[in-house]
């Protein structure tokens, strides 16, 4: 964490880095890779590399302008948790208009680059705006946002596989799936390391809703991630090296929910896990790529 010294010396340019989460691309890598999967897989791994282009460009400034809108939303809440009280809008290091005006040129940036979709592709990005808009919202009112979280994150999945079919079928949805049952495996984990204080400040998580039952809750919403993953391959007929992949996705998983069983784990601990889930995706990725391409 900065001093208040060293963060007023700090240049505007990396205090919006910082505001973007530019300077942590486990957070933006962790979108991207969904995106991916599906169009890799809908183009049987291999799609043009305009669109693979796009699709990256267009999750890194749609996760920037949901970092963003979160902070807004959080600004007041984020000083009172240790992970998040350095944040530039929570420091006051930015104002809240350069905050808005910011997340204004994000959501920019995406639409121009969801004007090179086809029309389904397109309406979908625009109705994840709300879904984005909104999420931080249902930390205050709802006993599960990761859910909203995960349904966001979502999108991904559809917007990137009707970029290249113009369709959404039976594959598509079992990703989808597997997306959702993914992503609120990981981001209550990431919660877990914040419950004393969410607690405390009166928002919800996951991780306060399925309280004691929190590790089980991951190890099942990874157990759906591998069944939707398989049913995937089953349906679509993946080569072997895509199974060769699930595998090491699955010890990893499975590591990860044993222990998170163990007692007085750590905070450090479920940012570490975080971060493998990136690195489990990309396994994932390179099995669905070559999965398709030996098929």
């Amino acid at each position: 964490m900065l001093s208040t010294p060293e963060r007023n010396q700090e240049p505007t340019w990396l205090v919006i880095i910082r505001l973007l989460r530019w300077h942590k691309p486990e957070g933006r890598l962790i979108l991207m890779i969904p995106a991916l999967w599906a169009v890799f897989l809908a183009a049987d791994g291999k799609p043009p590399l305009p669109l693979v282009g796009v699709i990256i460009l267009g999750t890194l400034a749609t996760s920037a302008a949901g970092c963003v809108v979160n902070d807004l939303w959080d600004r007041d809440i984020d000083p009172e948790v240790e992970r998040t009280r350095d944040r530039p809008l929570a420091s006051r290091a930015l104002s809240v208009k350069v905050g808005i005006a910011i997340a204004i040129v994000a959501f920019f940036c995406a639409a121009v680059l969801a004007f090179y979709l086809n029309p389904i592709s397109f309406w979908l990005s625009v109705a994840a705006v709300p879904v984005i808009l909104l999420y931080p919202a249902a930390k205050r009112v709802f006993p599960v946002p990761q859910l909203v979280l995960s349904i966001a994150w979502g999108f991904a999945v559809l917007i990137s596989w009707s970029a290249v079919t113009q369709n959404l079928s039976q594959p598509t949805w079992l990703l989808w799936g597997a997306t959702v049952l993914w992503t609120l495996g990981f981001d209550t984990v990431y919660a877990m390391s914040d419950r004393s204080d969410d607690k405390r400040i009166g928002v919800n998580s996951s991780a306060l809703f399925f309280g004691d039952y929190a590790a089980i809750a991951v190890g099942i919403f990874f157990a759906g991630t591998i069944l939707c993953l398989a049913w995937l391959g089953i349906v679509i007929q993946l080569h072997l090296v895509f199974w060769l992949s699930l595998v090491v996705a699955t010890a990893g998983w499975v590591w990860q929910s044993v222990r998170l069983n163990q007692q007085d784990l750590p905070n450090s601990a479920y940012g570490e896990m975080f971060r493998q889930n990136v690195w489990i995706g990309f396994i994932l990725l390179a099995g669905m790529i070559f999965g398709c391409l030996y098929q």
